[in-house]
């Protein structure tokens, strides 16, 4: 087994040396003397034979050698210093990961200006977080499997909070046949065409809409690889406003007009599963995505002593 033959403490104090000017700036901030960092920087170019800092006249320098070892000295000592602050944290309550299920027909926007948020808060904590879809997301919920769930259903015996409203349409190539139509698609003649579906994240997946009637489905496990599937001509797909609004714009992609049912709509919700378990980091974690979506924000406004929000029957539509 490797045994290193410098120590951290040499490391620091060769940090300290270059980032504070000098043997006796350094000595100061540390509370050492100088004599010991001077003796401290000897040793551990001795052991290396390497020679990282250069002394003319009072002042000591860097070498290239020096340069390079001190780019990984910092980044080895800020991963020290995190260690020892992740140990402290999980000894006073602070939980070393998190788990957050995302419902991927959530929008991104909002979730990502909550993880920026709490990203200088979370102290070190591994966020592990995953998508899911449909009866998946259930399942993960059923079973506590997150710590916060993001769901486009609240399963019954739970409660939720609103988040974002997401809006889904039929979208096509605009070569595609039914792009050259005059008049609005039924639902008969949609069903006849090639549906491009999301695929269940469930380990027992079931059909949760009863609207998915094509008789021709290709599955794929994001909403990415369906754009880009229909961007190659074939198929439709139900896809969220929010990912394919630009690709309308540019006329890459075709909105499908129908007669009747021409867009979904539902809510995505945040739900605790075990409420009970969730630590400091999660529920920072939690004020983060409720700062961060104003649909939230506004219901907490609304419903200051009534946090909890009656299970819906809205389900995600894919």
């Amino acid at each position: 087994m490797f045994r290193p033959k410098s120590t951290l403490e040499q490391w620091r104090i060769f940090q300290a040396v270059v980032e504070h000017g000098g043997y006796a700036q350094a000595a100061e901030k540390l509370n050492k003397s100088q004599s010991s960092l001077n003796h401290a920087i000897a040793k551990l170019q001795q052991t290396l034979g390497v020679a990282l800092l250069e002394v003319r006249g009072r002042k000591a320098y860097l070498t290239d050698a020096g340069e390079m070892f001190l780019r990984r000295a910092k980044l080895m000592n800020q991963q020290m210093q995190e260690l020892e602050l992740l140990a402290h944290n999980i000894h006073q309550g602070w939980e070393a990961e998190v788990k957050l299920a995302v419902e991927i027909a959530h929008p991104r926007r909002a979730l990502n200006r909550a993880l920026q948020n709490y990203y200088p808060l979370s102290r070190g904590t591994h966020l592990q977080m995953f998508d899911s879809v449909l009866s998946g997301t259930e399942e993960i919920i059923h079973e506590s499997r997150a710590d916060i769930v993001i769901a486009g259903n609240i399963p019954k015996g739970f409660l939720g909070e609103p988040l974002a409203e997401v809006t889904l349409f039929p979208v096509c190539h605009p070569q595609h046949p039914m792009a050259q139509e005059s008049t609005p698609i039924t639902a008969d003649e949609l069903s006849q065409q090639l549906q491009i579906v999301i695929r269940d994240t469930a380990r027992k997946p079931r059909e949760m809409t009863g609207w998915l009637k094509a008789e021709q489905r290709w599955t794929v496990t994001n909403f990415n690889e369906a754009i880009e599937i229909i961007l190659s001509g074939m198929g439709f797909a139900w896809i969220p406003q929010h990912m394919v609004e630009g690709f309308i714009q540019r006329q890459q992609l075709h909105r499908i007009q129908m007669r009747e049912g021409n867009e979904r709509k539902f809510f995505t919700h945040l739900i605790i599963p075990s409420p009970e378990r969730l630590g400091p980091s999660a529920n920072t974690l939690l004020d983060c995505l409720r700062m961060a979506h104003p649909l939230s924000a506004a219901y907490w406004q609304n419903n200051a002593t009534t946090p909890d929000v009656a299970p819906s029957d809205s389900s995600t539509m894919i």
